[in-house]
């Protein structure tokens, strides 16, 4: 069969070639047509575009290039139309994706969408766009077929990819070697992790960095964003004894006694790596103002939201203060009772996350729907 997958960030590329190669253990005869990242080309897929040409985010950043945008919109129907597959898989990347999942249900093509939007936090009206244009919606957060539920839309909850990747890091990582690699000392690691654009790095990383001085039997590491520059983060670090590594998150945080975390994704997969968190965030007034006025939900973590409870302390807006932060990082190094049932709720939630093969469960059950709908053809 022929699949046009469409992934717009490199989380995507990273999990749709987990899936291509899923399919492919299954359809020896798949063809992969695609957008997205080197991952999925090695996956065996037919690169169209690469998503460092589509990662335009923001509003102004969208106006800005918004000819860009368009020219994409208007080449990505008219390649699909050319290519004529079987089935259109999108993986999150809603801005563009929901756009092509309109196209593509009118053209008469089936489409799955891998890895939901977020319309549980904000832009509900998106689940009406899904139902009129997703043939089947795969979610990797359990709360999420609850959630579909409710706006009478069923979905298949496959599991979370992440859970295929980082407990074998956890589990495989040597220290001493990751110490020796990287130029560090011995001493007991705190992972700094304070997002992935310059503008929250900014804000973060000079509330995390003030604690330091109160932790000299620890080192501190930051997890540096690709995308930064090193000469960015020197110009804030100047004069803090920390140190910065690029690429090796992961290992990063098997090697990490706690770890302070902007929130995001990151929140998750230190979790999941069992590593004891606080989860930061702070923006303007205004940003946060209108966030707190569009985003409906309980917790700004994910492991919170997961949980439905308090399991990792959150310090938002005006709450984080290095004193905070402080405060919170004693409480994750030296309070056993804290820590331990923190790490067992970490364990409680890959429970609920499904365990391993996410991708498995998604390729098996798309392969399901593709048949069934060939053999009433």
């Amino acid at each position: 069969m022929r699949y046009y997958i469409i992934a717009g960030e490199a989380s995507g590329d990273l999990h749709a070639s987990n899936l291509m190669r899923e399919i492919s253990a299954r359809d020896p005869q798949a063809e992969f047509r695609c957008w997205g990242g080197d991952l999925m080309e090695q996956a065996g897929g037919v690169l169209v575009k690469h998503y460092k040409d589509l990662a335009f985010m923001g509003f102004v950043e969208v106006l800005m290039n918004i000819r860009t945008v368009l020219g994409n919109l208007k080449f990505c129907k008219k390649d699909i139309s050319g290519y004529r597959p079987d089935v259109v898989i999108l993986v999150d990347y809603p801005g563009f994706n929901l756009r092509m999942a309109a196209y593509a249900h009118k053209a008469g093509f089936p489409v799955y969408y891998y890895i939901s939007p977020q319309a549980w936090a904000w832009k509900k009206s998106r689940v009406k766009k899904i139902r009129r244009y997703v043939d089947h919606m795969f979610v990797i957060l359990p709360f999420e077929k609850a959630f579909y539920a409710r706006y009478d839309h069923d979905v298949d909850f496959v599991g979370h990819p992440l859970l295929d990747v980082l407990p074998e890091i956890a589990e495989n990582t040597d220290r001493d070697a990751f110490l020796r690699k990287n130029g560090l000392p011995a001493k007991p690691v705190i992972a700094l992790l304070p997002g992935s654009r310059k503008q929250e790095i900014s804000i973060m990383l000079r509330i995390m960095l003030q604690v330091i001085k109160s932790f000299q039997d620890h080192q501190f590491v930051i997890a540096g964003a690709p995308s930064v520059p090193e000469e960015f983060y020197q110009k804030i670090t100047k004069g803090y004894p920390v140190k910065l590594i690029y690429g090796q998150m992961h290992g990063l945080l098997a090697c990490s006694r706690a770890a302070l975390v902007t929130s995001g994704t990151a929140t998750l997969e230190t979790a999941l790596m069992e590593v004891p968190e606080v989860v930061c965030y702070k923006s303007s007034f205004l940003s946060y103002y209108i966030a707190r006025n569009v985003v409906d939900i309980a917790y700004i973590s994910l492991v919170n939201l997961i949980m439905d409870k308090p399991v990792v302390r959150e310090l938002i807006q005006q709450e984080l203060t290095a004193e905070n932060l402080k405060e919170a990082l004693m409480s994750l190094l030296y309070d056993a009772n804290y820590r331990s049932r923190m790490i067992a709720d970490f364990r409680e939630l890959k429970m609920k996350l499904g365990g391993k093969g996410a991708s498995r469960v998604a390729a098996e059950k798309m392969l399901t729907y593709l048949k069934k709908k060939k053999s009433r053809e």
